[in-house]
């Protein structure tokens, strides 16, 4: 290898390196939860639900670059630095609401899966029932749980890239077989408010899933982790700007695909099945196939880092090192993984649980984001990197977004119930 090579080798990797932190973001963020919303929002509105998307992976951007910003000033991650500044009360409730909804996402999630490929799997059966979603959901769990157990984390950064890597492919790969108009996506750009109380429930579950509390709370802890300082911004600023580039990019290829094949029939997605069922006799059995290896693909992505952030979460408040070889980490991996089994074993509602998990991390978000507000502008803590007016004015009409979009999904869920 000449020497020109191996200084262009060197760069990609350090460029691989620079960005993991993005990946591990885009493949918590995509997961069957946001299929199912963007899928659904597609299928019942076309593309007029892609500005909330976009608005929101902008808004993402600002919230994560601010997060990992006030990590690398004061080397302390944010839910450590609500405790140390707010008390614990306020700390606990970020914790505990943080908490409920990764177990309701990963429960929702992993129902979600099993019933997609169940339900894909049913041709290759003699009873014509598909693969059973206990066993589906037992074979999930022990890869899980075998990646878990290593405990390493730049393993779970391979894994991730993995997974993402697959999903991102068979979602864009999907997209061209379906071969979107540009003028619906440009039209989809203006704003408009949903209609009825479903449409407003996938509006907000769809920026919930895609700029929730637990996303920016998770950025704090994988900037320590990488031990970036203020010297490393810029590298976080493209991490992050690629990060939220891919969620949109991937998001949309999603809406599109439902868009494009069901909108125009006037059918819907109320169940993650419905994706399977409709978009094959329109798509054909190749591309739905590539579809559910998408869907699997983003489920083994989105429900790994869930089983991470329980313990990651619990050592943050602690301010302990996240060792995941300890017991502890692995028995709460092992109770997550175990609650996976809800759906499969008892039958309840996989889509309904996300759906309402996803409005549950937008109402949460707005409570983090002001918090995180006062953190930036104390003076004694920030120094010199103390926010700006330009980057106040940000977070501002940040959280003005996410309480639109907090009324807009209560409203929606009242009105369903």
């Amino acid at each position: 290898m000449t020497e020109t090579n191996k200084k262009i080798s060197l760069r990609i990797k350090l460029l691989l390196v620079s960005i993991t932190p993005g990946i591990f973001l885009i493949g918590y963020n995509i997961g069957t939860g946001s299929i199912t919303t963007t899928a659904s929002a597609g299928a019942k509105t076309g593309m007029t639900m892609i500005w909330p998307l976009f608005l929101s992976c902008i808004f993402t951007f600002i919230l994560i670059i601010t997060f990992g910003r006030f990590t690398m000033v004061t080397g302390d991650t944010a839910l450590y630095g609500f405790r140390k500044h707010f008390g614990k009360p306020w700390a606990i409730a970020v914790l505990v609401s943080l908490i409920g909804s990764e177990i309701g996402s990963f429960v929702g999630n992993m129902g979600v899966v099993t019933q997609v490929v169940q339900e894909w799997s049913r041709p290759f059966t003699q009873s014509g029932h598909g693969f059973s979603p206990i066993i589906l959901a037992v074979i999930f769990g022990i890869i899980l749980y075998l990646f878990f157990w290593t405990g390493k984390h730049p393993s779970f950064e391979k894994i991730l890239a993995i997974f993402v890597s697959l999903m991102g492919l068979s979602f864009v790969i999907t997209m061209f077989l379906v071969k979107p108009d540009p003028a619906e996506i440009i039209r989809g750009l203006v704003p408009s408010l949903p209609g009825d109380a479903k449409s407003a429930i996938i509006m907000s579950g769809m920026v919930g899933t895609t700029m929730g509390a637990v996303i920016v709370v998770v950025r704090s802890i994988l900037v320590q982790e990488k031990g970036w300082t203020i010297k490393d911004f810029k590298i976080e600023k493209r991490d992050a700007l690629i990060s939220v580039t891919l969620m949109f990019m991937l998001s949309a290829a999603i809406m599109i695909c439902a868009a494009g094949t069901l909108h125009p029939l006037g059918l819907e997605v109320d169940n993650a099945i419905d994706m399977v069922k409709l978009l094959e006799p329109l798509a054909g059995r190749f591309a739905i196939s590539i579809f559910v290896a998408g869907i699997v693909s983003a489920a083994m992505s989105s429900l790994f880092p869930i089983i991470l952030l329980g313990p990651w979460l619990l050592a943050d408040y602690s301010n302990k090192p996240r060792n995941m070889r300890n017991p502890i980490p692995r028995l709460m991996a092992l109770i997550m993984i175990l609650l996976g089994l809800t759906v499969p074993v008892f039958g309840a509602p996989p889509v309904l649980v996300l759906l309402i998990t996803q409005v549950g991390n937008i109402i949460i978000t707005p409570l983090i984001i002001i918090l995180m507000l006062i953190l930036q502008n104390k003076k004694e803590l920030m120094g010199e990197h103390k926010a700006s007016t330009k980057l106040n004015l940000g977070i501002f009409i940040v959280f003005l977004f996410s309480v639109l979009m907090s009324v807009i999904g209560i409203v929606g869920v009242l009105n369903i119930f």
